[in-house]
């Protein structure tokens, strides 16, 4: 009798098991289904301060930004549809409270962005997510606000045809003069021909404002030679936008070259 007993609360046991695996499972599979995660790693050999903008009408995730120390990593749970950036900032200092200042990248001296955008010259991941019924994730790795850091944007899973966009590769090492950014005596960015420049014909602003008119520039041909996945200038969209559906995105910075 105790062995019959022993054996019926095993059945039990695995059936209970198993009906939690299953909740798990679906779950889990619901959850994915409503959002994409993205995880951020920092392989940098120094801290960095993510900063997150959500476009207009979307939230910035992640409080909008926050530290990570090297070889820290942080997941992100983000909502299907939505849209914005995500940039590196280095060399930050924050109060208490979180306000303070960064070399590059910063958002308003704080520590979470709070609807401010990344201070040029600052790399920035780009993305807009798709929808259950429209299920095409959109995202590349702009070069258009200038060069701090490298980066890289990387599907997990999605199948055939799901690119990786990327600057892995350290600009600052070859920034022409003109557009050098430094601090203490070191380049810590390098600015975009826009922002060097200001004029209507490196922004693609005005006149320019066109696929047509605006073209790259010797500075854009530099980039895109040095980092070929990632957009050089407004327009170089063939070669830099990436399309995929893959559940999650792997976003490092300072991505093994």
């Amino acid at each position: 009798m105790v062995c019959l007993a022993l054996i019926y609360f095993k059945i039990v046991q695995t059936q209970m098991k198993i009906h939690i695996s299953l909740c798990l499972f679906f779950c889990c599979f619901w959850f994915c289904a409503d959002g994409t995660q993205l995880i951020l790693v920092n392989n940098c050999r120094e801290s960095i301060w993510p900063g997150i903008l959500g476009s207009s009408g979307h939230s910035s995730v992640g409080g909008g930004g926050f530290h990570l120390n090297f070889g820290e990593e942080v997941v992100l749970n983000v909502p299907e549809r939505w849209s914005g950036r995500i940039w590196g900032r280095q060399g930050c200092s924050f109060n208490r409270i979180g306000e303070g200042t960064c070399n590059t990248g910063d958002c308003a001296g704080l520590l979470h962005c709070k609807g401010a955008s990344g201070m040029p010259p600052a790399t920035v991941v780009e993305m807009t997510l798709g929808t259950s019924n429209s299920p095409l994730h959109y995202y590349d790795v702009s070069l258009v606000d200038g060069f701090n850091l490298p980066v890289s944007m990387v599907p997990v899973g999605g199948g055939a045809g799901c690119g990786v966009a990327g600057c892995e590769l350290d600009l600052n090492l070859c920034c022409p003069s003109a557009l050098e950014v430094k601090r203490g005596g070191k380049v810590v960015g390098c600015k975009s021909a826009c922002l060097a420049m200001k004029s209507a014909k490196y922004c693609c602003t005005g006149d320019y404002a066109n696929p047509k008119a605006c073209q790259p520039t010797l500075f854009a041909h530099l980039f895109k030679a040095i980092c070929p996945r990632a957009y050089s200038f407004a327009y170089d969209d063939s070669s830099s936008l990436h399309k995929c559906r893959a559940p999650r995105y792997v976003i490092t910075f300072c991505p093994p070259s």
